[in-house]
């Protein structure tokens, strides 16, 4: 028997069924969206929200536009609009709007929003073929018209991209790494392993920057 790893971790030993090709995109964007959503467990209402980046990148944000966007690419894209608002998109709304939460928006609101957003998607996914046509107005006219199977691949290239910004915020702000707990990516050492694995990095680029200066 066979150990396989499924996206999202899961562990099963035996002949895994083949999966069609939209359903393997499917779960793969599945995955990445519950793992951007894990990001915010445990935290508060400040870290969530606060910017660790020069241009202000921030958890709640980066959930915040993952779900404005897939709610478009799975929804206007295809002739599919949402009953859902979104002021953040408005032609007076201010730049980056979509990336940050005000005081008035609560974190359960865009957790919300990120809920309904991945169920009208999965409706759409659902419904049709991967080559189903598409038209995205906001992209240049020579590349906008698009299939299912295309923007599948981009949203789970947007979520996965977004989601490897959130790792590292919230290492930033309590060291905690990886995907998931106990994920099998990241090497097993306790935190004062951490630190002499990272004094270990920092030396080689010392040494590094040192040689190149002799050069």
């Amino acid at each position: 028997m066979k150990l396989f790893v499924l996206p999202g971790g899961a562990r099963v030993f035996g002949i895994v069924p083949v999966m069609d090709d939209k359903a393997i995109l499917h779960t793969y964007l599945r995955t990445r969206r519950q793992d951007l959503l894990g990001k915010l467990e445990g935290l508060s209402e400040y870290d969530v929200r606060r910017p660790l980046t020069p241009t202000g990148t921030n958890l709640l944000g980066l959930v915040k536009h993952v779900a404005s966007v897939e709610l478009g690419y799975f929804g206007e894209v295809f002739g599919r609009p949402s009953e859902l608002k979104l002021p953040w998109f408005a032609d007076d709304a201010e730049p980056d709007a979509d990336m940050w939460a005000t005081p008035g928006e609560t974190r359960e609101q865009i957790t919300e929003l990120h809920r309904l957003s991945a169920a009208h998607s999965d409706v759409t996914i659902d419904e049709l073929p991967l080559d189903a046509p598409g038209v995205v107005p906001w992209w240049p006219d020579e590349r906008k018209h698009v299939t299912l199977q295309q923007i599948l691949v981009h949203m789970c290239v947007e979520t996965a991209h977004h989601l490897g910004h959130a790792d590292i915020l919230r290492e930033l702000i309590d060291g905690s790494a990886g995907q998931r707990p106990g994920d099998p990516n990241l090497s097993p050492r306790t935190a004062e392993g951490w630190a002499v694995h990272r004094a270990r990095i920092e030396a080689a680029a010392v040494a590094a920057e040192a040689g190149a200066a002799g050069r």
